[in-house]
């Protein structure tokens, strides 16, 4: 079977197979129609979508529009879906599918909201529309400065911060990683990764300037993506840890299917033993290391150098800088940790912020940012050793990875504060085997005589938030620990 996007409709569920040329053709007509509705250059168009044929459309159809494309995430609850949206500035249409379209107009009424099927022209079937002649050429081509699309991230106050990606990141990494990993129109990827997760974003880019070929899943099932490995329909996926752990149950010890030539590990820290069962029984892991802020990957090793050097991201990608600053502003030596800095094609423009020495608050700097000479400071710590493979060893911030999604504590503490019987909430990561690490709270009640219950506390946050944001552990506590300062000393809290 030729490259191309596979995939079930989101409309009619149907499985459906597009070449490339079928794609070019419909994102072309998805394009006008998002004209017609009034999609103008500069504005914001959001998906709603899970990895699908329909998401693969319109994330290049919206920029031929001259729009900007605005990935949600399909597990959100409708709280986090309206934060994210006002965070992005409200964009002018939310593309759905079709059976959410009534409940988001109720509940989000100050955006237009507008069924997928209804911008993707696509018959129930699956079959295409004809091609409408006032398309080809109607939209101008992309630069490599063209904003194309706009990533929701946790920034260190805790609420959803738009990052900016242009074509040429996009371009700059897909190109980059392609070299890296040796891919070719032969692969074949699955894409079970959310759009709006730079990992799952970044695969559907890469595929298209490759040319290979993309099945999608709208969720990920274990035993599924061993079966279709097996039988040789997949060669490529990105996973979590997490869901790599799931991989290797469902696999009750078999090696890897003979096809598979690459999981591609990233998101969260890989635990040692898990990397350690994935290659004794042979699987082709790679593992990664990158950040939204970077389009993706900044560093990556193809499964031949985890096997010789288990636990190494690799080296940077073509293009791409990577020093190691020390606590003072200065280079760290090889082999000495300090914070991972990154610079090169692949780096978004964000406003930039004085470096340490540069006479700067280092309190008024986001946990991520770039500095006034160019060098994107991760908040991540690591250290290149004297083959200059890059090893990452932590967080210098206090975020929380669980199961290769971002956590800022501040987000869930926000809801926790919510309920009438809290006054003070502590949100940390705790170790965990399976998810990396488990987000716990610590609750300081409003009435210590009378405090809410464990149980009613957990169900308060599970109705607000996604089930990867929610606690998973929760401790009512007299008071929280402070310094000097009243602030919360986050390094004497202890669950």
């Amino acid at each position: 079977m030729g490259p191309g996007v596979e995939g079930a409709l989101a409309a009619s569920g149907k499985m459906v197979t597009w070449s490339w040329a079928d794609l070019d053709q419909l994102a072309d007509a998805a394009a006008l129609r998002l004209s017609e509705a009034g999609v103008q250059g500069g504005d914001g168009v959001a998906i709603l979508l899970p990895p699908s044929p329909e998401a693969v459309v319109l994330l290049h159809a919206i920029p031929r529009a001259g729009a900007v494309c605005l990935p949600l995430n399909s597990g959100w609850t409708m709280a986090e879906l309206a934060r994210g949206l006002r965070a992005a500035g409200r964009p002018r249409l939310l593309l759905v599918p079709g059976g959410q379209v009534d409940a988001l107009r109720r509940e989000l009424p100050q955006v237009g909201t507008v069924a997928v099927d209804e911008i993707v022209p696509v018959r129930e079937e699956g079959e295409l529309l004809p091609a409408d002649p006032r398309v080809r050429g109607a939209f101008p081509e992309l630069t490599p400065d063209t904003p194309v699309a706009v990533l929701l991230t946790s920034g260190s106050t805790g609420r959803p911060r738009p990052i900016p990606l242009t074509h040429g990141n996009l371009m700059a990494s897909a190109r980059a990683v392609s070299d890296r990993l040796r891919l070719d129109p032969m692969d074949r990827w699955m894409a079970c990764l959310s759009p709006a997760h730079v990992g799952g974003l970044a695969l559907l880019h890469r595929a298209t300037v490759v040319g290979s070929t993309i099945v999608t899943r709208p969720d990920f099932d274990p035993k599924e993506f061993l079966d279709l490995a097996r039988v040789g329909e997949l060669t490529h996926v990105s996973l979590v840890p997490v869901m790599l752990r799931r991989v290797l149950e469902a696999a009750d010890g078999s090696p890897a299917p003979r096809g598979l030539r690459c999981v591609l590990l990233g998101g969260a820290r890989t635990p040692g033993p898990l990397l350690d069962e994935a290659l004794r029984r042979r699987w082709p892991i790679s593992l990664t290391y990158g950040l939204t802020e970077a389009s993706s990957q900044v560093a990556t090793a193809p499964p031949e150098l985890v096997r010789e050097r288990p636990g190494s991201v690799g080296r940077p990608l073509s293009g791409v800088q990577v020093k190691v600053q020390g606590s003072q502003g200065g280079k760290a030596g090889d082999g000495v940790d300090g914070e991972i800095l990154v610079r090169g094609p692949t780096v978004v423009l964000l406003p930039p912020h004085p470096s340490p020495g540069e006479g700067a608050d280092a309190t008024m700097r986001p946990s991520v940012y770039l500095s006034t000479d160019g060098w994107l400071h991760t908040g991540d710590l690591g250290r290149l050793d004297e083959d200059g493979l890059l090893w990452v060893t932590g967080r210098r911030s206090d975020r929380i990875i669980t199961g290769g999604v971002t956590v800022e504590p501040a987000e869930v503490e926000e809801v926790l504060l919510e309920h009438p019987g809290v006054s003070e909430v502590a949100v940390l990561g705790i170790p965990d085997a399976e998810w990396g690490q488990r987000i716990a709270a610590l609750v300081v009640p409003l009435d210590p005589d009378a405090p809410p219950g464990v149980e009613d506390l957990l169900a308060f946050a599970s109705a607000r938030l996604a089930r990867s944001r929610r606690p998973r552990a929760l401790r009512i506590i007299g008071s929280l620990p402070r310094n000097a300062n009243g602030k919360v000393d986050r390094q004497r809290l202890e669950y």
